[in-house]
């Protein structure tokens, strides 16, 4: 019985290509995204990285008219929207009497619409959905090298200006008054989040690459309160859930970006009623306990 269960674990990964480069991309996308998620919750930028996630879409759409299905040109397109629609944003708010989660999301339904356009005029619906909603299964060796490599950069960067941003994302105006070039690490922040959004858009898609970065990162603030325990377990969690929805995918046909998604969003549910730190129910047990002494 064991045996078996084990041998349904592990059948599609090793039996098939397309399957171990779907897991291999998950395990990278878990390692940069997941931190990337916990930092945007940290600084109430949540609905910005969705604005983020959106806003690729006219640069994957033009590189993909200039070059068809070329994941380079894609990412490249991708990439230079993303962080021009995150300077612009930042230029409306700083500029106008606009707050800069307003302006994210004025600039975000206008990138949107213009890639849908974009797409649509080549005539082919499929590479439309493509582009929205990704296909993690038909991840290849030039997709994988650019999500390995945009982990890569992640982790590094990370590593260096992690208490800097930590402190930036707590405490902005002590930061301030010590000048600690705060807007520099929020710069640098913004382009890592794009970088992270566009490696995930290859896999899971516009839509869908930003839940694999905020879910995870959510559910396990409802767990922990620490910070070095909350990155641990959101990319524990991240790496799961992405593990269960491809073998849901495998086993039940289900479109693979989607069932990972929803395996995220389970996890939340539950963490959302259960989570030791945060939870609902855990909250009202310490609250009884409270009142009772």
């Amino acid at each position: 019985m064991f045996i078996s269960f084990l041998h349904l674990l592990a059948d599609p990964f090793i039996d098939y290509d397309f399957m171990r480069f779907a897991l291999a991309s998950i395990i990278f996308l878990a390692l940069g995204t997941a931190p990337v998620g916990v930092f945007l919750m940290m600084r109430r930028m949540s609905l910005i990285g969705d604005a983020l996630g959106h806003a690729i879409l006219p640069g994957a759409a033009v590189g993909y008219l200039i070059a068809g299905l070329s994941v380079p040109a894609m990412s490249i397109g991708g990439f230079i929207a993303g962080l021009l629609m995150a300077l612009l944003a930042g230029l409306a708010s700083r500029f106008a009497n606009v707050k800069e989660d307003a302006s994210f999301a004025a600039f975000f339904l206008t990138c949107l619409a213009i890639g849908v356009l974009l797409v649509s005029k080549s005539g082919n619906s499929v590479d439309l959905l493509n582009l929205l909603f990704g296909s993690i299964l038909a991840v290849d060796k030039t997709a994988l090298t650019l999500v390995a490599l945009a982990t890569s950069i992640t982790m590094i960067v990370l590593a260096l200006i992690y208490r800097p941003l930590f402190l930036e994302s707590i405490d902005p105006l002590f930061l301030r008054a010590v000048r600690g070039k705060g807007g520099l690490w929020h710069i640098m922040f913004l382009v890592l989040v794009v970088l992270n959004l566009v490696a995930g858009f290859q896999a899971l898609g516009t839509l869908m690459s930003v839940g694999l970065m905020m879910l995870p990162a959510i559910s396990a603030r409802l767990w922990a309160r620490t910070m070095g325990v909350i990155l641990i377990l959101s990319t524990l969690m991240a790496l799961c859930c992405g593990y269960i929805g491809l073998l849901l995918s495998y086993y039940y046909d289900l479109p693979s970006g989607p069932a990972i998604i929803l395996c995220c969003g389970t996890i939340y549910l539950l963490s959302l009623f259960v989570g030791y730190e945060n939870g609902v129910l855990p909250r009202l047990y310490k609250r009884s306990r409270h009142h009772a002494t």
